[in-house]
């Protein structure tokens, strides 16, 4: 029987080799279920499930306080440094309906470094993906996550600048998704501060989407 007191959402991690992604995903956990590490190559090679521990009173809904439970899935790199793009295509195509073919996926966030340029070809691989494997309604249920962005700070540069002098490309895409998106800070907040921030804008979306999923097969 289902708890009307708690909330699983279910959230899938997209990017580029070495965008942080295993370290979101760690921090959306609140833990170290993902390994995460610089390398000069792909790090995550297969696809992995990582559950929080529960989050008592994390909102009200309907009047009730609300637990809520988070499920992440961290996914290869794509491009990928030694997988072909087929196999990692296929690797998360199996995954999803592996985790999520029921439950259904909530939101997939498409993880990029807020200190690397969003254009070329290689940064809209992932994106292509993404509309590959969740289809015609892939806008509704992505976000960016933007991981680094206390470089921008550093830089100088507010987040609405940040967005405003963005590239053609990243301006497109966030214009397609609604202008979802997220910035990951690692300097002057706490793992715990992070971490609550960011579930919280992904619950907006998420609500905004009115808790709808994608299911697969």
């Amino acid at each position: 029987m289902t708890d009307p007191n708690k909330v699983i959402i279910n959230l899938a991690l997209f990017g580029m080799t070495q965008s942080g992604k295993s370290s979101a995903g760690n921090i959306l956990l609140g833990s170290t279920d993902f390994h995460s590490s610089f390398a000069p190559c792909s790090v995550t090679t297969c696809c992995s499930l990582g559950r929080s521990c529960h989050l008592h009173s994390f909102m009200r809904r309907g009047g009730r306080e609300v637990t809520l439970q988070v499920q992440v899935l961290d996914t290869p790199g794509y491009p990928h440094s030694r997988l072909s793009k087929k196999h990692v295509k296929q690797e998360v195509k199996e995954a999803l309906a592996h985790h999520f073919g029921q439950e259904g996926l909530h939101l997939a966030l498409l993880v990029q470094r807020a200190d690397v340029p969003f254009c070329g070809q290689e940064v809209t691989d992932p994106v292509q993906m993404i509309q590959e494997l969740l289809g015609h309604a892939w806008m509704n249920y992505t976000a960016i996550l933007f991981t680094h962005a206390e470089k921008i700070e550093e830089a100088g540069f507010t987040e609405d600048k940040y967005i405003h002098e963005a590239s053609d490309t990243l301006i497109t895409l966030l214009n397609s998704i609604q202008h979802k998106y997220i910035f990951q800070y690692k300097k002057g907040k706490s793992l715990n501060e992070q971490r609550m921030k960011i579930l919280e804008r992904i619950m907006e979306f998420i609500k905004k989407n009115c808790y709808q999923v994608l299911t697969f097969k």
